[in-house]
């Protein structure tokens, strides 16, 4: 028993194992149920294309939940990236416009979260309420000076930014699926390695405690907002990039997936624990999901449906594993498994009195 007990502890302390073990049943089941999809690359490197802008999204939201705070804005910073870097592209000349476009849309980015920032750290407004507010007031603005039109950008696809953030590699492999990757190692470290993290964590879990042991939570809280206003504008960049196109309301399918995708990785609601890893595969489920339903020929009414039910089951497990409750878990399952008979015979054979006692 302690055996077995102290094996699940192991496997909780593994990070993002859950989530893993989820999206590898996820894909299981869609192998057998559609197999003449799902045994075939070309289904996996659609969700390699498609997956990154909104799980870059996750990253860096995790983050802002493991503060015990939540940022509902950036979805519009990925409209205003987007139309930053069209516009310039679109009316600078010169071969140097499309870099021009990406350092502007990235200080773009940078300014709402730093606005936010200084609502929420210096003025008080919680961050529910100021995110909120950003959130309508960025899209007003974007769809305002877009004059509510659309950007076709299709030139980008032969400038180098185009196959440095959204080419191929190997004629195959999507880059922006290696530019999630690189970020969620960079944002791992930071969470998990660094003095930044550590005082993200410490401020999640009491920041009056965090006061006490010398962390500056005001400015702290404006460096995490400004970093996450970054991280939007370049899921909205990589976003704009791959579909050669800027449209005023782009992200806004973006909120609740990326969200999601944070809380099925395991990070706590209330803050003070977040798990990048658990993000990133969170993410590959969330966007697996309504191709997968749709291949096996169910409805695709049913798409949010299984959506709750994923949801669900991860989040079960992640706290199952993560407060070792597993091994008791499956020990009662077994116990409602097993017929009355037999319980009822093994407690017979332990009531027995041996002859001549």
């Amino acid at each position: 028993m302690k055996a077995r007990r102290s094996l699940w502890s192991i496997l909780g302390s593994i990070e993002g194992l859950p989530v893993v073990g989820v999206l590898l049943l996820l894909y299981a089941g869609f192998v057998i149920t559609a197999p003449t999809v799902f045994t075939k690359p070309l289904i996996y490197m659609s969700f390699l294309q498609t997956v990154p802008p909104w799980l870059v999204l996750g990253l860096g939201l995790t983050l802002v939940i493991t503060a015990g705070e939540i940022d509902l804005s950036f979805p519009a910073v990925v409209a205003l990236s987007g139309f930053v870097f069209a516009y310039v592209f679109k009316h600078v000349p010169g071969p140097w416009a499309p870099w021009l476009g990406i350092v502007l849309a990235l200080a773009a980015g940078a300014l709402v979260g730093w606005t936010n920032g200084i609502l929420i750290a210096k003025v008080g407004v919680p961050s529910i309420m100021a995110t909120l507010a950003a959130q309508f007031f960025w899209y007003g603005i974007t769809i305002l000076i877009a004059n509510g039109l659309q950007i076709d950008i299709g030139a980008v696809e032969k400038t180098a930014v185009h196959d440095l953030f959204t080419g191929r590699i190997f004629g195959i492999v999507p880059a922006q699926a290696l530019w999630a990757a690189g970020l969620a190692a960079l944002l791992w470290f930071i969470l998990n390695r660094h003095k930044f993290g550590e005082a993200i964590m410490f401020i999640g879990d009491n920041p009056n405690v965090a006061r006490v042991m010398g962390i500056n939570v005001e400015a702290t809280k404006i460096q995490l907002f400004t970093l996450m206003g970054v991280i939007a504008a370049f899921g909205g960049l990589l976003l704009t990039v791959e579909i050669n196109v800027f449209f005023p309301n782009q992200g806004q399918g973006f909120l609740l997936l990326t969200m999601a995708a944070v809380f099925i990785g395991g990070t706590l609601i209330s803050g003070g624990k977040g798990s990048v890893v658990g993000t990133f595969f969170g993410a590959y489920i969330i966007g697996s999901l309504q191709a997968g339903v749709v291949a096996t020929g169910v409805t695709s009414y049913w798409v949010q449906s299984a959506m709750g039910l994923i949801i669900i089951a991860a989040v079960v497990i992640n706290v199952l594993i993560g407060d070792g409750r597993i091994g008791p878990a499956s020990a009662r399952i077994r116990k409602w498994i097993l017929p009355a008979r037999a319980q009822s015979a093994a407690a017979g054979k332990t009531t027995d009195v041996p002859k001549g006692s």
